[in-house]
């Protein structure tokens, strides 16, 4: 993507967008019911990967779209990977809302999914929004 285009990443919208994604994934937990039984807890995750995304975009406003992504997938997955190690402090810290919000609680393969769509949509979202407009 042109350097102009990526110039366009305007940290106050990223800003509001991430409050807006933790609400979204917080309703998601918190209401359920609002969302299809079949998709558990996994609009929650793929918000959370979401979420990850927006903060290296408002964190590098200038940095591509492709290394924003793969550094919110990595991010995504390695927090997932990490879950595998199972020590008593570590799960002290999951134990508590933050560290249980921040870092899970348990592995689940799944959740890699969950996290591929949410920085995809992220992808395809941000591609769109920084798309040059077209003359008329």
């Amino acid at each position: 993507m042109p350097a102009q285009a990526q110039a366009r990443r305007n940290r106050l919208v990223y800003a509001t967008l991430v409050l807006a994604v933790i609400a979204a994934g917080l309703a998601s937990r918190r209401y359920p019911g609002l969302l299809p039984a079949q998709l558990g807890k996994y609009p929650g995750d793929a918000l959370w990967a979401l979420m990850v995304m927006l903060l290296y975009g408002l964190a590098w406003p200038h940095a591509s779209i492709v290394r924003i992504a793969m550094a919110a997938l990595a991010t995504s997955f390695a927090v997932e990977f990490s879950q595998l190690y199972q020590a008593d402090w570590i799960n002290a810290i999951r134990h508590t809302t933050l560290g249980h919000l921040v870092l899970g609680s348990g592995f689940h393969a799944m959740d890699l999914l969950a996290y591929s769509v949410g920085v995809a949509a992220g992808t395809m979202a941000e591609l769109l929004a920084l798309r040059p407009s077209t003359a008329r």
